[in-house]
């Protein structure tokens, strides 16, 4: 297993707390693109050169070229969420179809550019009302529909805009900033397993206003499923993420606020900790 960590200066690879910075060259587009990228960051730790500990402020968002997708409605609390919000504009039962039909809900999320890394602000729309984020387990997959690794990923939604029509969810879900990733990527050939965890919290003026926890045992589908399904007459040349949905999800009567800071736990991961800004 390697750590891969994006900065502004580079890839630098991680094996027993030994980072490596490797050359300008060596990309992630590059080695998503490779047959085995796990063992091509093998060699290419090997060959690195030694450097010091990597800052948090050195961290940029981990992404090349690739796009970013998502899963919805694999966890039985999104499900309910979802029915919740979508309830008066008739669209709780596609929700509920959903969670139990053989085919999975996915869908686009964001650009690069759209994707802010550790540190940087998530955004809420100012057209929304109501907004949550969504800590996901968010798999790293290669061009050839290999997962090679996973991070962490907040998935920010407007539950307001989606809420009103299902058919807004690309509104509700790709505007500028947003999703995060981070703060590294864990390459490794071995899936995460059922015990993995995944927490959140959320700050505001230094206190905390929500705190949840669940564990990939409550996913519904197989994370093997889910990109087979995003690979059917789909090309990633570069590779792509997938977000695989979330099981954590604050009380109807939350919404996010300017200022608030959200911070993502992944075992084996870290703590993605990302400031709260509105957009515009």
């Amino acid at each position: 297993m390697t750590d891969l960590l994006v900065t502004a200066d580079g890839l630098v690879a991680v094996r027993d707390d030994a980072p490596r910075a490797l050359p300008a060259d060596h990309t992630l587009d590059r080695l998503l693109a490779d047959a085995d990228p796990v063992g091509r960051l093998e060699r290419w730790y090997d060959a690195g050169r030694p450097r010091g500990p990597v800052a948090a402020e050195e961290l940029v968002a981990p992404i090349g070229s690739q796009e970013v997708w998502a899963a919805g409605v694999t966890y039985l609390r999104s499900r309910a969420a979802r029915m919740a919000e979508s309830r008066d504009a008739g669209g709780g039962e596609f929700y509920d179809r959903v969670y139990d039909a053989e085919r999975p809900e996915l869908f686009f999320k964001a650009t690069p550019h759209r994707v802010v890394g550790p540190g940087g602000g998530v955004r809420i729309r100012r057209d929304s009302t109501w907004d949550v984020p969504e800590p996901e387990l968010t798999l790293v997959v290669s061009a050839h529909g290999q997962i090679i690794g996973y991070t962490a990923g907040n998935d920010v939604s407007s539950r307001s805009i989606e809420g009103e029509n299902p058919l807004y969810l690309p509104q509700a879900k790709v505007y500028a900033g947003c999703a995060a990733l981070g703060p590294r990527l864990v390459i490794t050939s071995a899936l995460p397993g059922p015990s993995t965890g995944i927490t959140m919290t959320i700050s505001r003026g230094g206190k905390v206003v929500f705190t949840g926890g669940t564990t990939l045992a409550r996913l519904r589908r197989p994370l093997t499923e889910l990109v087979e399904y995003l690979f059917r007459d789909s090309e990633f040349p570069c590779g792509v993420f997938l977000m695989t949905g979330t099981g954590i999800v604050p009380d109807d009567g939350f919404t996010l606020a300017p200022g608030d800071e959200v911070a993502i736990s992944v075992d084996g991961v870290g703590t993605l900790v990302n400031p709260v800004v509105r957009a515009g």
